[in-house]
């Protein structure tokens, strides 16, 4: 057994200093496109966030930082959150919205830069 899984801890060894000792020159030099990319925000948005423009993943992120820290989700149906006075603000005043409406909500506070 030992001699059939020493092989492959060597080539895995390998491996990952080589794609550990590569990754950081990737990441510096990468551009940020897409979803990814800061751009400015609705005044409810900013009011919510504090911040001016934020990149869309990291809007999500902070969203579901702002639920998981108040409990809003349904324990019963972990796809219901229950909004509260703040996450009304930004959700077009729902009492309740679907995890996967949360995108298709945010859409509209990302203005679009000309």
């Amino acid at each position: 057994m030992s001699r059939v899984f020493g092989g492959c801890r060597a080539l895995m060894a390998a491996a990952k200093a080589a794609a550990s000792s590569s990754t950081p020159a990737v990441e510096t030099t990468a551009k940020k496109v897409g979803i990814m990319k800061p751009v400015p925000v609705s005044p409810a948005m900013r009011k919510f966030l504090g911040v001016p423009e934020i990149s869309r993943a990291e809007a999500v992120k902070k969203i579901w930082e702002h639920i998981k820290a108040h409990d809003l989700q349904n324990p019963a149906n972990k796809k219901e959150i229950h909004c509260d006075e703040k996450l009304k603000s930004i959700f077009d005043g729902k009492e309740k919205v679907g995890m996967l409406e949360i995108a298709r909500l945010l859409s509209p506070h990302f203005l679009k830069s000309k």
